[in-house]
């Protein structure tokens, strides 16, 4: 059986890094976990994306709200620009709005992490591609499969 995951990534333009590292792990590697063939369908919303042109802020979360209702999982980096992000905090509240648990991602060599994303965070891992696969797969796992 072959598994579609749609994956929401969090970040502040400000720092896209982050979201560009993720990007590469999840979406540009082909998975296999367990035996079962995994596809992850980003719905993150990159910076060159023309959502940026909303006419106001409350388009702009719409269109966030949107992407995240899509999505299965929603990865969020505990970057300590997280906590000063309202646009982060937007995401966070769209997740919870939509039932979309949180995985909370420590970039590597971060000392400092974001307590608003720690918090919410379904579950957290550490700042290596498989841990962050896995860990969007053990939330997948938990809250969508079937018994």
């Amino acid at each position: 059986m072959a598994y579609q995951i749609g994956i929401f990534i969090s970040h502040s333009w400000s720092y896209s890094d982050h979201y560009d590292t993720l990007n590469e792990w999840i979406f540009q590697t082909s998975w296999n976990l367990n035996g079962a063939p995994i596809q992850f369908n980003n719905f993150s919303i990159p910076k060159d994306d023309p959502i940026h042109n909303a006419p106001n802020a409350q388009a702009l979360q719409s269109a966030i709200y949107a992407e995240i209702q899509k999505s299965h999982i929603v990865v969020i980096p505990t970057g300590m620009y997280a906590t000063h992000s309202k646009w982060i905090q937007k995401e966070i509240d769209g997740a919870g709005a939509h039932g979309r648990p949180i995985l909370a991602v420590n970039p590597w060599g971060q000392e400092r992490k974001s307590a608003d994303v720690i918090e919410v965070a379904n579950a957290n891992v550490g700042w290596t591609k498989e841990s962050v696969v896995q860990g969007v797969w053990d939330l997948y796992q938990k809250y969508y499969a079937r018994p």
